[in-house]
């Protein structure tokens, strides 16, 4: 039986806003990992600092740590399992090479090939969903590895939508085409890309962040996998990430009641949209921004006093 290994790391956030969404997304990731096929003890979830909701955490986000993690996926996981890596948070890049952001000493993309080279599971997807990750493709890229990164380049340097619609294509059943209760990689990315495409564009924003897929070992990454170009040439990336899934998708802690369980996913999906837009602050107007966030809290807090009320009744 294949096994999935897990390590989900949430690195330095720059600021209390951007921390709360990152950590939110690792949270909700580690949460789900039962579900999707990693059992506690195949889970590493490490965060920058602990806070009063960081319950799922197992440690702390540093180089040490994480290559403790690494070192302990090594010893337990064999040449046919997945070990599945996940970078939230923030990255830089100076034209020579391009680093996820920790707490002390940061990992470069050529640190974080090394640490993959001990591994000995014949599959492995490593996202990395920090600005600036792009050039992290060229560097691991190679035979079994499906590398995905939220941005095509070290120069797109604004914080990122991606990994939270990456999070929520693998915890949910909306990204699901194919019905099989099964989220592909393939899948996961292309529902995160849509959405990241969506939320720049309702709001008149030029897309700070284009994702890459590479699945072949070329070095070079395809922002639409499996998708023809206009010559007619399909993409030589996607077929492997189209195969390669975790565990079901579709259970959830919603309320059984329709009415009740409408109002929960609504709430849900509002936050979501908070959480965006506190994201694309820097991109925006200060007075648009206010505006939208103003509306979408009060929106919350409408939905949540309904709530109560039907919860009371």
């Amino acid at each position: 039986m294949v096994k999935v290994f897990l390590l989900i790391v949430v690195g330095l956030a720059g600021d209390p806003e951007h921390g709360k969404t990152f950590h939110a997304w690792g949270t909700k990731l580690a949460e789900a990992s039962v579900r999707l096929g990693v059992p506690a003890e195949r889970l590493v979830y490490l965060v920058d600092a602990r806070g009063e909701d960081d319950t799922q955490a197992t440690g702390l986000a540093t180089r040490d740590e994480i290559t403790k993690a690494f070192d302990r996926f090594a010893k337990d996981a064999g040449p046919d399992d997945i070990v599945f890596v996940t970078l939230i948070g923030h990255g830089s890049a100076d034209g020579r090479s391009a680093k996820f952001n920790l707490p002390g000493p940061d990992l470069s993309a050529a640190d974080f090939s090394a640490l993959l080279k001990k591994l000995p599971a014949k599959q492995l997807v490593f996202v990395n969903t920090a600005s600036s990750s792009g050039p992290f493709v060229d560097e691991l890229s190679g035979a079994g590895r499906m590398i995905v990164t939220a941005t095509r380049s070290g120069a797109e340097q604004y914080a990122t939508l991606f990994g939270g619609f990456f999070v929520d294509a693998l915890t949910s059943e909306a990204a699901d085409l194919d019905k099989n209760k099964r989220i592909s990689v393939l899948e996961a990315f292309n529902f995160a890309k849509g959405e990241v495409a969506r939320a720049y564009e309702q709001r008149g924003l030029l897309a700070t962040e284009h994702a890459l897929l590479d699945d072949n070992g070329d070095k070079q990454g395809s922002q639409t996998p499996l998708v023809a170009d206009k010559t007619g040439k399909v993409s030589a990336d996607g077929r492997v990430a189209s195969i390669v899934a975790l565990g079901a998708v579709g259970a959830d802690n919603l309320p059984v009641d329709p009415k009740l369980r409408a109002l929960y996913e609504r709430r849900n999906d509002l936050a979501r949209r908070v959480d965006t837009l506190r994201l694309l602050k820097e991109s925006m107007p200060p007075e648009q921004y206010k505006v939208e966030l103003e509306s979408l809290v009060t929106a919350i807090a409408v939905i949540t006093q309904e709530i109560r009320a039907a919860e009371t009744k």
